[in-house]
């Protein structure tokens, strides 16, 4: 089975703001990605809104709901979040654990440790309606931890195997998410991954790994699409996503 891409406009939001104004716009992006064959789109939005900006989010929430896609929304535990989930019923919500100054999200959620902050948001969003999900590291044994909050999938970590690729620890990471996408199915839970998933590394992942139903990429798209074209670099990323060997450009 392919891999649903949902794609992450975060960096047409950064690039937007670091210039100020409305170009390039994430509504606009997000209708060229849906044209293109994405299954949705997905928006981090961070307390001190360095890219994605609540507005963003509604926009692109209300596009989703007239093309009948997904809209996923990520973030941390914070209430104006959780509230704006609510307010809009996102299709999902991924909870992202957030450090403060981190550049991007470098790791998952540590259960049972930090069960009594997912659980009470869990059960909040899907007495919405809200299918959840929580961004894990792959540890095959924090499974039933992990399902034990209450949420609906698990979204896998994905930096240490794309950070292997071309080296011996390749064999490896793959192996660990592969045993933690089987332990969370075992579980009662589905699978989603993200984090530098591109074009190189994701056809493998689909075809090793058929517990992972969605896939949430967004830095190399767009930067992929600075060569490519957004609508070319999205459908190269659904080929990708459905195992295909698809050519990546030249970034270096």
């Amino acid at each position: 089975m392919a891999i649903s891409l949902s794609v992450n406009l975060n960096k047409v939001a950064l690039l937007r703001n670091s210039r100020g104004g409305r170009n390039p716009a994430p509504l606009v992006a997000g209708r060229t990605c849906l044209d293109a064959g994405a299954y949705g789109l997905t928006l981090h939005w961070r307390a001190d809104n360095r890219h994605t900006r609540a507005d963003d989010v509604r926009a692109l929430r209300a596009l989703c709901e007239q093309r009948g896609a997904e809209f996923n929304l990520e973030g941390d535990d914070r209430e104006e979040l959780i509230a704006l989930a609510i307010e809009l019923a996102v299709t999902q919500f991924t909870l992202v654990p957030v450090t403060p100054g981190e550049i991007t999200s470098n790791h998952g959620w540590q259960l049972p440790r930090q069960h009594a902050t997912i659980a009470p948001i869990v059960e909040r969003l899907k007495a919405k309606g809200i299918r959840t999900a929580a961004f894990v590291d792959p540890v095959p044994e924090m499974m039933p931890a992990v399902a034990a909050t209450g949420v609906d999938r698990i979204e896998i970590y994905t930096e240490p195997y794309a950070s292997s690729w071309g080296t011996p620890r390749l064999r490896d990471e793959l192996d660990r998410i592969q045993r933690t996408a089987a332990a969370a199915v075992a579980a009662g839970m589905q699978v989603n991954a993200g984090h530098d998933l591109d074009l190189r590394n994701t056809p493998l992942l689909a075809r090793s790994v058929p517990q992972i139903v969605e896939a949430s990429i967004g830095h190399a798209l767009i930067a992929d699409a600075l060569y490519l074209g957004l609508a070319e670099t999205v459908q190269r990323y659904v080929r990708a996503c459905r195992g295909e060997a698809v050519d990546a450009p030249v970034t270096q």
